[in-house]
């Protein structure tokens, strides 16, 4: 199982980004997705959720500015973040479970400036 996180990088606060994670070795439309963070000197805490029939959870800090979605086709998880806060300042990572084993991508850097 491989999942590639990618679309992080600097942005102002109020600004916008989306995350992208292709994953493979699995069969994408089964398996429940989701995008955990680790801000320096915290736990890794979950963001959102997605299951494999698209029933979404959040985190109470990001919800009504943050979306997550899932491309079947192209088997690839999506995270859209809005009005982003300096707190969200973090790294971000894909995550799925196969076979009660959980599965990280390698992280992809978000930082939110004021």
């Amino acid at each position: 199982v491989q999942l590639q996180a990618s679309g992080g990088g600097l942005v102002q606060a109020g600004g916008s980004l989306r995350l992208s994670c292709a994953v493979s070795g699995v069969i994408f439309s089964l398996n429940d997705m989701g995008w955990y963070r680790q801000a320096p000197g915290k736990q890794r805490e979950l963001v959102a959720s997605i299951t494999s029939n698209y029933g979404t959870k959040y985190a109470d800090s990001v919800k009504g500015r943050f979306t997550i979605s899932r491309d079947n086709a192209r088997s690839t998880l999506y995270l859209q973040m809005n009005s982003l806060k300096p707190e969200d300042t973090a790294v971000y990572y894909c995550w799925t479970v196969v076979r009660y084993a959980n599965y990280w991508g390698q992280g992809t850097l978000v930082t939110v400036s004021s």
